[in-house]
């Protein structure tokens, strides 16, 4: 009976390990079928969300179910516990990459962002995806000094984030109300998918720790040459 326990805790983390993979994929491809105009693309990680769903709604019931009969406690109700608070960020940040998918495919056959904006764009979309590919090696390797780095590298998405509104605000902008809240919207959504990714880092840390990432200070990295 106990090792069937085990068997499902892993098979828990596995899951998560490919809800992440997926939301990440998502909106890397996302973001190429918004810039693009690719309505095919765009189409395609809209229904894809609903495997990331389908997962979100299985880990979940396994792990109640888990709760019910097992009663775990320390250690293990700690890995239970946190692994839905997890399922339920990456199933958020999958929407977020539905979210995109959908203003390429209302806004088709024009992209939604002006031409001047796409390397802005590009690089949140890319910067997301990185920070995904990043969490979902935290959940493997349960590297607590890597899913620290984490919210330090979604400062730049922030920084991106200020960007947009700098070009929305300035009084040269031409592209219209419509526009302006096409790419409102989109800074947003990049902005929230970060946030997720680095929430399930921080949930990480506490599985491994016991103590929320916040109490806790990176390893600072060694500087080359030093």
């Amino acid at each position: 009976m106990r090792d069937a326990y085990h068997e499902e805790l892993d098979s828990i983390g596995e899951d998560l390990v490919e809800m992440a993979r997926l939301v990440g994929s998502a909106i890397g491809r996302a973001t190429t079928a918004m810039l693009d105009a690719d309505l095919k693309l765009a189409e395609s990680v809209i229904a894809a969300d609903d495997k990331v769903d389908t997962l979100h709604h299985d880990l979940e019931a396994r792990a109640i179910a888990l709760l019910a009969r097992q009663q775990p406690v320390a250690t293990d109700l700690r890995i239970v516990v946190t692994s839905l608070r997890m399922s339920a960020d990456l199933e958020r940040a999958g929407d977020l990459a539905q979210h995109v998918a959908k203003q390429a495919r209302l806004r088709f056959p024009a992209s939604p962002v002006p031409h001047d904006l796409h390397a802005t764009l590009l690089e949140m979309g890319q910067l997301a995806q990185r920070l995904m590919a990043k969490s979902a090696e935290v959940i493997v390797t349960k590297d607590v000094d890597l899913a620290l780095q984490l919210e330090q590298d979604d400062d730049e998405m922030d920084l991106l984030h200020r960007t947009l509104f700098q070009h929305l605000m300035d009084d040269r902008w031409k592209h219209g109300i419509e526009t302006a809240v096409d790419v409102t919207l989109l800074g947003r959504y990049y902005e929230r998918f970060a946030d997720h990714a680095v929430s399930v880092a921080k949930r990480v840390v506490y599985l491994v720790t016991g103590e929320h990432a916040d109490e806790i200070q990176p390893v600072d990295t060694p500087v080359e040459g030093a």
